[in-house]
């Protein structure tokens, strides 16, 4: 799964990098973009591309309250057309969802789980398959919110996870985008990174925690022996789905 990503393009680098014509909304940079921040996605509008700032974790637009239940924070690529949750995005609302990179956390023996910073090799963003949703509350107004598609992992990183988003280059961005593209050309889409194009790196636990958000978090660590204790858990947060 997807539980961490870091996103540090300035705004006109990422109009530069998705052709945007009209304005763009002002957001902070993130090293440590986390489940219910309001972060930066890229969609079609009325005259093409858009970024605006949605919420990170899906609500569907049946939901019957914003926080009633768990974030839907990834969707698994395999069974998104089809699921209640994410099936009526699947189709009509899809994203891109820039990054510089996303944190994985590896499984080491019987010892609490290592962060890593998982990245292009040749160090250009990652734009991932994301679906978009719009809540309206009863009282009016209205809320957008995000979900990242994932697949199986390559063997870059499998080792780290089973898991991973879903990364689109640009020449697949369009059809993702179109609102006519056919089902069966979405779904081919969405396939694990080829070979060769990430690597991961451990970072600091330090990422463990949503209040550190710096630089420093994409420092190469030096990986605890296995089974060695750390002082820190691997994080999670409340009502989050780990289903992927």
């Amino acid at each position: 799964m997807c539980g961490r990503y870091a996103i540090t393009l300035p705004p006109e680098a990422m109009r530069q990098l998705f052709a945007i014509r009209g304005g763009i909304p002002a957001f902070a940079l993130r090293f440590n973009a986390a489940p219910t921040m309001d972060l930066p996605v890229v969609r079609m509008g009325d005259v093409g591309r858009e970024i605006a700032l949605l919420r990170w974790g899906l609500v569907p637009s049946w939901a019957k309250s914003l926080d009633g239940g768990s974030l839907l924070i990834n969707a698994r690529s395999e069974t998104a057309a089809e699921k209640p949750s994410f099936r009526g995005a699947f189709a009509r609302r899809r994203a891109l969802v820039p990054a510089n990179g996303f944190y994985e956390w590896q499984a080491r023996g019987k010892g609490p789980k290592v962060p890593h910073f998982v990245h292009r090799r040749d160090g250009a963003p990652m734009v991932f398959a994301a679906l978009w949703e719009r809540w309206g509350p009863p009282e009016g107004g209205a809320i957008e919110t995000f979900a990242i598609l994932t697949s199986e992992a390559n063997s870059d990183i499998a080792a780290i996870h089973h898991r991973m988003p879903v990364i689109l280059p640009p020449e697949q961005w369009d059809l993702w985008l179109s609102p006519s593209t056919a089902l069966g050309a979405l779904e081919a889409l969405l396939t694990p990174a080829p070979l060769g194009l990430v690597s991961a790196y451990p970072v600091s636990l330090r990422v463990n925690s949503v209040a550190n958000d710096d630089p420093a978090l994409l420092a190469p660590a030096e990986a605890p022996p296995e089974g060695e204790a750390q002082a820190v858990p691997a994080p999670r947060r409340p009502g989050q789905l780990d289903l992927f």
